[in-house]
């Protein structure tokens, strides 16, 4: 009994050690965590600066193009031959159909045939009219004779003249079997293949040219816009930048054309710009966002973009101290724009401000600053 008691005392003596000695091993650990310095939040940063920004309306807009002709016989026959590729493009005035000519040669020659016939019918009757006339100088015949004559001269003058209309419709026709490019663009898809035929005042089109050089952006503002844009474009005409929707600058150019109406159902009014499009970039239909600069704030104070956040009370960036600690500072932004915001207060010019880990940070957060990341898009 008394070597069970022993044992069980032993035992208890050693469990009551260990415990203590945990507990001293944790109160040491603990202390030395205490007295270690709090770990640097990574962060990336930019720096605030002044400079002159544009003020800039932006809208959506439509690609748009300035013509689109639908190509349509003006006469009727069977398609000879196609000229061009279907989505090539084509100049002003080559050639894309020939229409059967022959029929229109055939009456050419015909009315050329009667014209000269008719010519010379009329130089016989003019020859007469001379002659009756010195005859009746000479009282050798009667004076109805003579004004018969000339009422028949100036009939086959007007048969002359008849003819010389039939002899030009005819070369139209023979001209109109000839179907150009009425204007420089892309061709579209044949509609009607060579071989078929086509009857004149069907509304039959054979193929849409388009053209794409230059090219409208059409795009709706707000009419609380219409009076500083008409005061801007007063002053010369305005620069006009478009966008795909992935931020990927297209074209600049310039607006041409303010709507003469608001369109009630919307409240807004419809715009054009024209650009050149030189490198194809716009495409009839597609969709583009478009910045309309409308003027310039002059030495503005400007902070990348990315680096305002925004919470229940407002706007607000993270700026960076000399001891790189982060301070929350509440800013006013007048526009976000081109990857900068328009601070108009709370920030100045020179100031640090983290622009990549802000939701890792608080208030008086030490931070180290790392460079930045390089894009997938700079890495290829």
């Amino acid at each position: 009994m008394k070597a069970r008691f022993a044992i069980a005392l032993g035992f208890g003596i050693v469990l009551l050690g260990a415990v203590a000695a945990y507990v001293a091993a944790s109160r040491s650990k603990g202390a030395a965590e205490a007295a270690a310095p709090a770990r640097a939040v990574p962060v990336e940063a930019g720096e605030v600066s002044r400079q002159d920004v544009p003020i800039v309306v932006q809208a959506l807009g439509t690609v748009a193009p300035i013509e689109t002709v639908a190509v349509q016989s003006r006469v009727n026959g069977q398609i000879m031959k196609a000229f061009f590729q279907q989505g090539q493009p084509v100049k002003q005035g080559d050639p894309l159909f020939l229409i059967d000519p022959r029929p229109f040669q055939a009456a050419l020659d015909q009315a050329q045939a009667q014209l000269e016939h008719d010519e010379a019918v009329l130089k016989e009757a003019q020859t007469d009219l001379t002659r009756y006339q010195t005859l009746q100088a000479q009282n050798s015949i009667a004076e109805q004779k003579t004004a018969d004559q000339a009422f028949t001269v100036q009939q086959d003058q007007g048969t002359v003249k008849l003819d010389q209309a039939n002899v030009e419709t005819a070369q139209l026709n023979l001209t109109y079997a000839h179907i150009d490019a009425p204007a420089a663009g892309l061709a579209g898809p044949m509609l009607v293949d060579p071989g078929n035929y086509i009857q004149a005042g069907s509304a039959t089109t054979l193929v849409n040219v388009t053209q794409i050089q230059p090219i409208y952006v059409s795009f709706p503002i707000p009419q609380s816009n219409l009076d500083e844009v008409r005061a801007a474009q007063a002053k010369g005409a305005l620069d006009v930048q478009a966008f795909s929707q992935d931020g990927k600058k297209l074209d600049d150019g310039k607006l041409s054309i303010i709507n003469n109406q608001v369109a009630a159902a919307t409240g807004t009014v419809t715009l054009y710009a024209t650009f050149p499009n030189a490198k194809e970039t716009l495409w009839p239909g597609a969709f583009v966002t478009v910045d309309l600069m409308v003027g310039t704030r002059e030495n503005a104070v400007v902070a990348p973009v990315q680096s305002v956040m925004s919470g229940p009370d407002g706007d607000y960036v993270y700026t960076i101290s000399p001891n790189n600690v982060a301070n929350r500072v509440a800013v006013t932004v007048a526009v976000r724009q081109q990857g900068v915001a328009v601070v108009t207060a709370g920030l100045a010019a020179g100031d640090r401000v983290v622009v990549n880990g802000q939701y890792n940070l608080a208030n008086g957060v030490r931070v180290a600053i790392e460079p930045p990341k390089a894009t997938a898009s700079a890495a290829k």
